[in-house]
């Protein structure tokens, strides 16, 4: 049971201290990423391969104590791939469920705008419901199931892009990008030492990740700073460079992982910053028909609205 603010930012720092020993050079995608995990949202890597997106995932669910289930997504694959399926027992004539990766606790989706829109259509039932519906019946999930996806921007022959309304369930894009050399150099010493991965250390024990999660729907979220959110979403909608804006539920998002993000700061409140530290990798998944640079875009958007004064 985690009692206090100190007990939580213990556990947190523990946690920042796992996920930076194996990615190593990006403590700002491992903050994303926390409070992504905390805002219990899904999270879609843009990136290139061999960066340490799986490393980092299994890391994260070792760290959380989560069971890790990884897909390749391939044009082939079916839904029941991901979902599970019944097969008949030859011993007691009697059908028997075979569970599917989605019955981990962290899911790496690789390559998931390879999967076609049926098999990504059950994947994202997966992401919103936390359920999963198979010959009529529903199947709970994890509590705490989310999904790690990635999807390659610079191959799109075979690919099948995810459209808007699956895009908005995801909570965050973020980019992790090529190491800084400090990190290579550190990244090929390990790598001469030995030929094993690093492996991170469990923090959290079963059930904690949840009250966590819960914890942070009790981060307070004063008017002037809804306000402020209202009024940054409504400038997205107002934007000639997206051709959709932020949505309601991209709205409540927004607002969830900021909080989370406070909570991270070691705060029980929520300020104006929380919402511009995560406003890039909430909003660039989900604001479509972009005319130019996302995160400059992005920027011209939270710099168009005044910051209430404390």
């Amino acid at each position: 049971m985690i009692q206090s603010m100190t007990q939580t930012t213990t556990l947190l720092d523990r946690m920042r201290h796992e996920l930076n020993i194996t990615l190593l050079g990006k403590p700002d995608v491992v903050e994303s990423l926390l409070a992504c995990v905390l805002a219990r949202g899904h999270v879609l890597f843009d990136d290139l391969p061999g960066l340490g997106k799986t490393t980092l995932a299994k890391a994260l669910a070792t760290a959380i104590g989560g069971r890790f289930q990884r897909v390749q997504c391939t044009p082939d694959l079916l839904p029941s791939d991901i979902t599970g399926f019944s097969i008949l027992n030859q011993k007691t004539r009697e059908f028997e469920f075979r569970p599917g990766p989605v019955f981990g606790d962290v899911l790496l989706a690789d390559e998931i705008n390879r999967a076609t829109p049926r098999t990504q259509s059950a994947m994202f039932e997966a992401m919103a419901e936390r359920q999963v519906t198979i010959e009529g019946e529903s199947k709970p999930l994890s509590q705490t199931f989310l999904v790690l996806a990635t999807q390659n921007p610079v191959e799109s022959v075979g690919a099948y892009p995810l459209p808007e309304a699956q895009l908005d369930r995801f909570t965050m894009k973020l980019r992790i990008g090529y190491p800084n050399r400090e990190s290579e150099l550190e990244l090929l010493a390990r790598s001469s030492r030995s030929t094993e991965e690093v492996v991170a250390t469990q923090v959290l024990e079963p059930g904690q990740l949840r009250q966590l999660q819960l914890a942070v729907s009790h981060i307070v979220v004063e008017l002037p700073v809804r306000e402020y959110l209202v009024s940054l979403a409504e400038a997205t909608r107002a934007n000639q460079s997206f051709a959709l804006g932020l949505s309601p539920r991209g709205l409540l998002q927004w607002q969830r992982a900021a909080q989370a993000r406070a909570m991270l700061a070691g705060r029980d409140f929520m300020i104006p910053e929380d919402v511009q530290d995560v406003a890039i990798p909430v909003l660039s998944v989900r604001l479509s028909g972009m005319a130019g640079d996302v995160d400059r875009v992005i920027e011209t958007v939270l710099n168009s609205v005044s910051v209430p004064l404390p």
